[in-house]
């Protein structure tokens, strides 16, 4: 496990602060969808339902979203997104306690909609100020950080919510993306670099780089989000059935280790892998996971493969994306990443719950991880059919550099 890789990574100018501005102003944008929750059970009084319905409306509007602003990024710049991204999160989350229920489901959506694209952004600036042979390094502490940020914000919420109730939380949630949009707009990051900046712009229409490979690449990096969905409601089940409740934050938290391990040992490697490689393996290391019986213990040691991959396997689709996409058209390309995300998530927790109430959840495990397989077999006829027409990511004298490696080999990403 190589410490080098990360050591020049942070001596790269302004890399640092782009990741640690990017953990804190995750951390907000995390809690939200359980502050939502738990705002509409305990602040309004109404069930899980009418708050699942205002969740799937903000879900609904940053999946739709996601793409539009990265599509702006890249014609307009930074700065004029973040500001009015910034000012919609600061006015919805300001005037989300006092909304009342049938206002505040529109509102959400438009919320959405107009979401702050802190995920989206930090990747696409990244891809800017790292050189093509260190982003699997960067992009694998950025799925580290990720990781670090799903477990502060939603825990936050539910103490805020639990401690201080509706009104102080998303008061606090509010200041919060407010606070991580003005530090945004003021690091205003590159989103292409000098190198890219000097070549000639030339306008890539849509369709030469959004071709049936790239959303082969989607389809799995969707696969990468159902799989650990589905993964995250079978524990909680498993572990919820055997009458070990209390053990269920421990047992999470565990499992998120291990990606963080996984994720740090990845990008320490001297090269990397294909997000089908370690997406297909996370699916078929995740399906025997429901035989395991004894404990809670033994489940989460069960997970250990499948899990150190959970890093590895998000980081990769990032990197391979930021490889296949020419730079003009890499914001957009990041928010189409970004709704991949939240539609393998979206759909696999009914299905997962329905799996689950029906078979129990040893089968959510397994259905979990063939679904990964299956997207995995489906992408690789589009996999091999060559590069994209539209030019990878980088400059040209990048990609001359790195053709000789990457582009006879299937397997390397």
């Amino acid at each position: 496990m190589a410490i080098e890789p990360y050591r020049r990574l942070f001596r790269l100018p302004g890399v640092g602060v782009l990741l640690l501005v990017g953990l804190l102003a995750r951390v907000p944008s995390t809690a939200t969808g359980m502050a939502l929750t738990l705002h509409v059970v305990k602040g309004l009084g109404l069930g899980y339902t009418q708050a699942g319905v205002v969740t799937m409306a903000s879900t609904v509007g940053m999946a739709l979203g996601s793409p539009l602003s990265g599509r702006f990024v890249d014609k307009y710049g930074l700065r004029p997104v973040l500001i009015v991204t910034t000012a919609a999160q600061a006015a919805f989350w300001a005037a989300a306690p006092s909304l009342p229920y049938p206002a505040l489901i529109p509102a959400a959506a438009l919320a959405g909609l107009l979401g702050l694209p802190v995920f989206s952004v930090i990747r696409q600036c990244m891809a800017a100020m790292v050189p093509l042979d260190q982003r699997r390094v960067a992009f694998s502490l950025d799925s580290m950080f990720v990781e670090l940020s799903y477990m502060a914000g939603p825990a936050l919420a539910v103490f805020g919510m639990t401690a201080f109730g509706s009104g102080p939380t998303l008061a606090v949630i509010a200041v919060g993306l407010t606070g991580s949009g003005l530090a945004l707009i003021v690091l205003n990051p590159p989103v292409r670099s000098e190198a890219e900046l000097a070549e000639a712009v030339v306008k890539v229409p849509r369709r030469q780089w959004l071709t049936p490979r790239l959303a082969a690449l989607l389809g799995t990096t969707a696969a990468a989000t159902f799989v650990l969905t589905a993964s995250e409601l079978a524990l909680v089940g498993s572990i919820e059935g055997a009458g070990q409740t209390e053990w269920i934050g421990l047992a999470v938290g565990i499992w998120c280790l291990y990606s963080l391990i996984g994720g740090f040992v990845y990008g320490g490697l001297s090269r990397g892998f294909s997000p089908l490689v370690l997406i297909g393996g996370m699916g078929l290391l995740t399906v025997p996971v429901g035989l395991v019986s004894g404990g809670w213990w033994w489940l989460v040691l069960a997970l250990l493969p499948a899990g150190l991959l959970c890093a590895p396997s998000l980081s990769s689709t990032v990197e391979t994306m930021t490889r296949w996409v020419p730079a003009a058209a890499r914001g957009e390309a990041m928010g189409l990443h970004g709704t991949a995300l939240l539609i393998g998530g979206a759909a696999s927790a009914p299905i997962a719950g329905a799996v689950i109430d029906a078979h129990g959840s040893a089968w959510a495990f397994a259905v979990a991880g063939l679904a990964a397989v299956l997207m995995v077999l489906v992408a690789l006829p589009f996999w091999r059919g060559g590069a994209s027409r539209g030019g990878g990511g980088g400059t040209a004298a990048e990609r001359r550099d790195e053709a000789p490696e990457t582009v006879p080999d299937e397997v390397s990403a």
